[in-house]
């Protein structure tokens, strides 16, 4: 399996730091989730039912004809390489890791490139996987760009495939309102938004033709019971939605202008993280890590992503741990701060 955010227990084991004295940084979750209601008896006795409200309230918050709840972004992922015969896919890199490595085990010849080769090289694939707004490194795209890669790839019956994952705090970029196109596949997420990571929840957004492949594929029940019970309520809960984006936008700013200061300028970002390209990204990650503040490091390419912090003193802690750390950054040289 590859490495994702979120290993918490494992670093606390590892640097002999309780769970429960961490701040957490490594997933770009909203750290402020959708308070969660409680849920009726009835959610966890009866088997999930397509017909409970669900499919019409997530088709008016996305915006998007047709849609298929699924088991969070990453069961769409897996199982949509599989809905192909072998074909050369271009994949946004560096980025999400998942998608470059499910269409590899499902057989297609992956090439990883970065956005700009993926546009001008269009013809040179069957499939295009991007990420918008990309995962780690925040690039964004115009819709009119996106449109016209797609035209170009569902001309020959290809696809065009948009992980928006990290969309939701700015809803007016999505091509889920296109998603009815021929060849065009937009993946939602509820966990990072809403911070219902636990919930293993999103949607797919396509023709119908493509939602009923993926279905067959999934099989019944993609969804629990609680779930779907929770998920009716926050996407219908427009005023927790606007007031947290415009929040969102701002905790995001918040943290490039707190890591600039500190000499850690942003090499990329969103409005649920900030990324940072820097040959001791790794030293950076340990000194952190040794004061109880975890962040997501990337290997290839050397770098650093910050989620944000939630409370008030959580952005004091890591404001502080920022100073000290930038005070023997100067020091790195192959060695641990």
């Amino acid at each position: 399996m590859l490495e994702h955010g979120g290993r918490l227990l494992r670093a606390a084991q590892r640097y002999g730091i309780p769970a429960g004295e961490w701040l957490d940084l490594s997933t770009g979750i909203n750290p402020e989730a959708w308070a969660v209601p409680e849920i009726p008896a009835r959610a966890w006795h009866r088997l999930p039912e397509d017909d409970d409200g669900l499919i019409d309230i997530a088709r008016n918050y996305y915006g998007a004809a047709d849609l298929l709840p699924v088991a969070g972004s990453q069961a769409a992922i897996q199982a949509l390489p599989q809905l192909r015969a072998a074909a050369r896919v271009g994949v946004l890199a560096p980025g999400y890791a998942e998608h470059a490595h499910a269409w590899r085990r499902a057989g297609h010849a992956v090439e990883t490139a970065s956005a700009a080769e993926l546009f001008a090289r269009a013809d040179a694939f069957d499939v295009v996987v991007l990420i918008h707004p990309n995962n780690p490194g925040g690039d964004t795209f115009e819709r009119d760009d996106l449109l016209a890669l797609h035209a170009r790839l569902a001309a020959r019956g290809g696809w065009l495939l948009i992980d928006e994952a990290f969309i939701d705090a700015t809803p007016e970029r999505s091509l889920c309102a296109d998603s009815s196109r021929a060849g065009l596949i937009v993946l939602r997420s509820v966990g990072k938004f809403f911070g219902l990571a636990g919930a293993r929840a999103g949607f797919v957004c396509a023709e119908p033709d493509v939602l009923e492949a993926l279905r067959d594929h999934l099989g019944p029940w993609s969804l629990t019971g609680p779930a779907r019970y929770v998920l009716r309520h926050a996407l219908a809960d427009r005023d927790w939605q606007s007031a947290m984006r415009t929040r969102l936008i701002a905790q995001g700013e918040r943290l490039a202008a707190m890591l600039r200061v500190h000499g850690f300028a942003p090499s990329g970002g969103s409005a649920f993280f900030q990324w940072r390209r820097d040959p001791h990204a790794l030293q950076w990650h340990e000194a952190l890590a040794r004061r109880g503040i975890l962040t997501r490091w990337f290997e290839q390419p050397a770098s650093l992503r910050f989620g944000l912090p939630g409370a008030e003193y959580e952005w004091q802690r890591l404001d502080q741990a920022l100073a000290e750390v930038a005070t023997s950054a100067n020091d790195f040289d192959g060695s641990q701060a």
